[in-house]
């Protein structure tokens, strides 16, 4: 008995390390932009728009994959605010819309006037706050 009893144990382990690498394996591909190859098919893009800024009014991008936003000439969308980050957040197109991720930005992101610590999916007219920066989702 007691060794089914260690055997039944050991099982449960080693399913339960399984669920755990699945869920880190599906959080860093959420959050590095690379998706199963179904999900990269349905995805529909949508557009931002950059409101207030610094000479940056009325830039307007499309987001049909993933694109990261931030102050570095490497993001995919410089922005020229002094108070965002050189990889500042992360846009991503899902078939349910539009999806942001904060990248631990020193400032933070905010939606709507909250800020976000998880991503968080966008509806149309959703005002993103990056520094003095302020982005609307069309």
């Amino acid at each position: 008995m007691p060794a089914l009893f260690l055997t039944l144990l050991k099982l449960i382990f080693i399913a339960l390390l399984y669920l755990i690498v699945w869920h880190v394996a599906r959080s860093v591909a959420g959050h590095t932009g690379t998706f199963p190859t179904r999900l990269r098919e349905r995805r529909r893009g949508s557009s931002v728009v950059i409101m207030h800024s610094d000479g940056q009014a009325g830039v307007r991008f499309e987001v049909k994959d993933a694109v990261v936003v931030g102050r570095s000439e490497s993001a995919d969308v410089t922005i020229t605010d002094p108070y965002a980050s050189e990889f500042h957040l992360r846009f991503v197109a899902l078939e349910g819309g539009l999806t942001i991720h904060d990248l631990g930005s020193t400032n933070g992101t905010y939606v709507n006037g909250r800020r976000i610590s998880t991503p968080v999916t966008l509806n149309r007219g959703d005002a993103v706050q990056v520094g003095k920066t302020v982005l609307e989702v069309r």
